[in-house]
């Protein structure tokens, strides 16, 4: 299992840069934030005018006997409180539908942004790390607008507004108040340390976790057929048992804290009833005060505890956000030139000269390949595993740049071509399709609304795809289970070459597409590859020389370069590499045809 170092954050601390791109997503909802803030303000009001309407009550009205009085400070007191209800109400409907619309925009942008990036970065990066980034860390921001950022404010205005109204009623017992606060300072400032780090620490985990997970029921077949069940059961367990620890480490920071606390509020509240009661008892201070300040102490105490849990919650939010910005910062390392123009005219000519390439650039897989294929001739690529073939289709599409010389396509570089207009050109079929749980027309379609149900139809029986089709329960509309389980590798194939043919392209390219067909499919659609290639410019990568016979023109390829080129005839009349490969398929497919006939 591969660390996941870039899960790890470097944010120490509360970053302004950071934090005003999180209070930018936001700015499109300015009117819910504003309002959220307008009723903080009145919950504030509201929340400290209560204490001091019962200090009214008790000291005018229930110490003087006044009942009328009492009925009138009664009914202010529900009022209040009623109005503080509403207060609260619409504050959470406002923060909540703010984070709902933060995290609906910030999800949107971050599959738009991951749909622009390269194959280069899906190759580096796990599936289950990418969704962790859209998933639980997106939910991180949406607590941070739901619980943190405008409670935090709210928080603030509250103690504010206790701390005022505390110095109003008696500025001895607010002294005697604020003497076990640097103790809650210090103590806070070290929770908030600690926590940061296991929030870090959880997050780390939590990436591994999805990580691992995924990649083992995508290949769960492997998994049962090498019976990897136990130990991967035992790697999982690991992992898990991490991110276990790292919350029970953070439980337990939240454990001691919490509980300190309120031993402070209880020391402040002794210090205030001892001095309060002397006070009474000389005169100076009245019950109805001292119930107010009562009151207001535990107001006080209670948004100062929750700053705490609030900050976390920003802290943990800080986090996360540091992963999605740097997600949505990674540039495509293959981009378009500022305004380079489409491809619009048809491909005539496609033409590698001197291409070099690497995954690793020191190491290239690709070595200063050239050849040229014209308009309605069959190019086919051949040799041995790890050969280059593939490469070469891959920087053809663009998926890659070449590091050393350069592709032209009608005597274009690509590399000065608008991308998309490129592969709406050409289409690929690969060795091993991807079907998505969709439909068996909507595979075919790829929600290209320009094709009809008539295409569809007439691409599946040109390559002999509708016959199969026609018998799945519903046809076409037959819904295809996650990669296409439910279809054959041959179905699967047909159905590939049908999403190719049906976008009618100028450049048709076949990766390895019949390697894995049954030699009765193959059939079927050998035919129907003929009859495509006659009159439209492909590239064949063939595992079966027997495919490319008649291919216009044969390129091999061996380590990265080209050492043959020229007809199937001409090849074999060479005795290169070719004709060794050749010989040896011919060989391998006698004796199998040999024990099929013994059988």
């Amino acid at each position: 299992m591969v660390a996941l170092e870039e899960d790890k954050v470097t944010t120490r601390q509360v970053d302004v840069k950071l934090l005003w791109r999180l209070f930018s997503l936001g700015l499109p909802y300015l009117t819910l934030i504003g309002s959220a803030f307008g009723m903080i303000l009145l919950g504030t009001a509201t929340t400290v005018a209560l204490p001091y309407i019962q200090k009214l009550a008790i000291d005018d009205c229930i110490l003087e006997g006044d009942l009328k009085g009492l009925t009138v400070m009664a009914l202010l007191f529900l009022l209040v409180m009623i109005f503080d209800l509403g207060a609260r109400f619409l504050q959470s409907y406002c923060t909540q539908m703010l984070g709902q619309k933060v995290m609906y925009d910030l999800r949107r942008r971050l599959f738009g942004h991951l749909q622009k990036l390269n194959i280069s970065f899906f190759d580096r990066n796990p599936v289950g790390r990418i969704i962790t980034r859209v998933t639980s860390d997106v939910e991180n921001l949406n607590q941070l607008f739901t619980q943190g950022l405008v409670q935090i404010f709210g928080d603030i205005f509250l103690i504010a507004g206790i701390i005022v109204a505390m110095l109003m009623l008696d500025p001895t017992l607010t002294f005697w108040t604020m003497t076990v606060l640097p103790v809650l300072v210090v103590a806070t400032f070290l929770f908030r340390r600690k926590v940061r780090k296991g929030f870090d620490s959880i997050r780390y985990h939590l990436a591994r976790i999805n990580s691992y997970l995924q990649e083992n029921i995508t290949g769960m077949k492997t998994v049962q057929l090498f019976l990897r069940e136990a130990r991967n059961l035992e790697i999982f367990g690991e992992i898990n048992r991490d991110h276990t620890r790292a919350h029970e480490r953070t439980i337990s920071y939240f454990a001691v804290f919490f509980p300190i606390v309120e031993i402070l509020l209880a020391a402040a509240l002794a210090l205030v009833i001892f001095e309060g009661g002397q006070l009474i008892g000389l005169g100076t201070l009245s019950f109805g005060t001292l119930f107010a300040f009562i009151r207001y102490q535990d107001m006080f105490f209670r948004p100062v505890a929750e700053l705490a849990e609030k900050y976390n919650i920003l802290q943990s939010a800080m986090a996360s956000s540091e992963r999605i910005f740097k997600l949505l910062d990674t540039t495509p390392e293959v981009r378009d030139q500022p305004d380079c123009p489409p491809l619009r005219e048809p491909i005539e000519r496609v033409e590698f000269q001197d291409v070099v390439f690497g995954y690793d650039p020191e190491v290239p897989v690709v070595k200063g390949v050239c050849f040229t294929v014209e308009k309605g001739q069959t190019l086919a690529l051949v040799g041995h595993t790890g050969a280059g073939k593939s490469t070469v289709i891959n920087l053809l599409n663009r998926f890659y740049d070449v590091q050393g010389g350069c592709i032209l396509v009608n005597g274009k570089d690509i590399r000065t071509l608008d991308q998309r207009s490129l592969r709406a050109a050409t289409a690929t079929v690969l060795q091993d399709p991807f079907i998505f749980s969709r439909s068996v027309a909507e595979n075919i379609l790829l929600g290209n609304r320009a094709l009809s149900d008539a295409d569809v139809r007439a691409a599946s029986e040109l390559v002999k795809a509708h016959g199969f089709i026609e018998k799945l329960p519903q046809g076409y509309d037959t819904v295809l289970v996650e990669r296409g389980d439910n279809l054959s590798t041959g179905q699967k194939q047909l159905l590939a070459f049908a999403r190719a043919m049906a976008f009618d392209p100028d450049l048709l390219i076949l990766d390895e597409a019949t390697a894995n067909i049954d030699t009765e499919t193959e059939a079927l659609i050998q035919a129907a590859i003929t009859e495509l290639t006659r009159e439209r410019t492909s590239i064949i990568i063939a595992h079966r020389l027997s495919t490319i016979q008649s291919a216009d023109k044969i390129i091999v390829l061996h380590h990265g370069r080209k050492i043959e080129e020229g007809s199937h005839n001409e090849l074999l009349a060479l005795r290169g590499l070719y004709y060794r490969l050749y010989e040896l398929q011919y060989k391998e497919e006698r004796i199998r045809g040999g024990v099929t006939r013994t059988g």
